[in-house]
């Protein structure tokens, strides 16, 4: 059991977790910057620490003072929350480094999942059903022309360290696949500093349904419902429905099962959603 956590972290997710640890008798250090002195986070941890200006790359970005904020209140634990550093895998690898507990996956699961080639290229050698596309990522034009006949059109590239709804296009024919294609690899590597794409069957009207999980180090993972989140706009979440009112009894049941051979097969530990696509 860990001492004092350090929530490297804001707002009502921040709130959340000290709620959480006051219940468990675990001391809790809030992080803020110069804009969130007065924030309630900061007034219900046991001790605070201002870690930069209002900029988040200036604070909670800011990974050296951050670790800073956890030696000088002697913090065993850090606890990302979501967003800011919670997938950053350089920031994982440093805490384990710095002999302090980061609540969340081990950096070399970040780096994998972090990859959509690499992390569908695991889930395909573990038996879990993928949608029709690329063997990891599309290396040239010509590739992309044949892989696309060979899952037939339309397709959707994709940017390999996207995320957000960014680094995607839909192509619907040959003769617009050359074009799409250099303008994803310009646009992830703008957006991701990695220009790398991979492709798949583009699904038309599916319905995104993503399944809770979670994860100990003891190798015990169950899931625990799901989030239906279709209505989007620019590949971009709006609404979350849970249940979802599409899914029965066996079906839910059967993306449960798989959701969990995801975990097993990325050594995924903490909380996660695998996210299931179904007509």
């Amino acid at each position: 059991m860990l001492n004092k956590i350090l929530i490297a972290n804001r707002g009502e997710i921040a709130v959340r977790i000290i709620r959480a640890c006051k219940e468990m008798n675990i001391k809790t250090v809030a992080v803020y910057s110069t804009a969130d002195a007065n924030a309630m986070h900061v007034k219900l941890a046991d001790e605070a620490v201002c870690i930069g200006e209002a900029p988040a790359h200036k604070s909670y970005l800011n990974i050296q003072a951050i670790l800073e904020a956890a030696n000088i209140t002697g913090a065993d634990g850090i606890h990302p929350g979501f967003g800011f550093l919670s997938e950053n895998a350089r920031f994982a690898k440093i805490c384990e480094e710095c002999n302090i507990k980061f609540i969340g996956p081990s950096y070399e699961v970040i780096n994998l999942m972090g990859n959509k080639a690499n992390s569908k290229d695991c889930m395909k050698k573990a038996g879990v059903p993928v949608i029709p596309g690329s063997d990891g990522t599309v290396k040239s034009i010509v590739d992309a022309i044949e892989i696309a006949k060979k899952i037939k059109y339309p397709v959707i590239l994709k940017a390999s360290a996207g995320g957000g709804g960014k680094g995607i296009r839909i192509v619907r024919k040959e003769e617009e696949l050359e074009n799409a294609y250099n303008i994803i690899k310009q646009e992830a590597k703008a957006a991701f500093n990695d220009d790398e794409i991979y492709m798949e069957k583009y699904i038309e009207n599916p319905r995104h349904v993503e399944i809770q999980v979670l994860a100990d180090e003891y190798d015990n993972s169950i899931y625990l419902g799901e989030r239906d989140c279709s209505i989007q706009r620019r590949n971009q979440k709006i609404l979350e429905e849970s249940p979802s009112n599409i899914l029965t009894s066996d079906l839910r049941a059967k993306m449960g099962k798989a959701a969990l051979k995801t975990v097993k097969a990325s050594n995924y530990t903490n909380a996660r959603n695998s996210r299931i696509f179904s007509r």
